[in-house]
């Protein structure tokens, strides 16, 4: 039942896109179009790089530090993140546009505390230890920053 409650939660932002009765407008059409391809591309960039360091075999017991994940240590779920506001600009004018925040409030919540990012990074600790500590302790968890000393 809680998945057919996400379901409906992340179907709503499209929702609201689609009532909006006012004439598209083309700056809207710019700026969602522009979002989704940033965060499309983004998180193809990081799970590319992902993909790679984990294919050097010379990095087993390492965090990826490398490209987007200098910046944070989830850019993937970041890019995934950021695309739910395209819906947000395609709703602005519609009667249901206060709905769609749903989905950038809800991903945001189910990335960060219930299903992304503290499995990953538990299951993280227990195969990197100190390493991943040490990540932890310099990269930003989930919005891409410089790294701190």
């Amino acid at each position: 039942m809680f998945q057919a409650l996400l379901t409906v939660l992340f179907a709503t932002p499209m929702l609201a896109a689609a009532q909006n009765e006012q004439p598209l407008n083309p700056l809207h059409l710019v700026v969602a179009v522009t979002i989704w391809c940033l965060a499309l591309g983004g998180e193809s960039i990081a799970d590319s790089q992902l993909d790679g360091f984990r294919r050097n075999t010379a990095n087993r017991g390492k965090s990826c530090r490398d490209g987007l994940w200098r910046y944070s240590r989830h850019p993937n779920y970041f890019f995934e993140w950021l695309h739910w506001f395209a819906y947000v600009v395609l709703a602005i004018g519609s009667p249901l546009f206060l709905w769609s925040w749903i989905g950038p409030i809800v991903m945001f919540i189910a990335l960060n505390w219930i299903t992304g990012i503290p499995f990953v990074e538990a299951q993280s600790l227990r195969s990197r230890g100190d390493d991943y500590r040490e990540y932890q302790r310099t990269t930003n968890r989930f919005i891409p920053w410089t790294p701190r000393p």
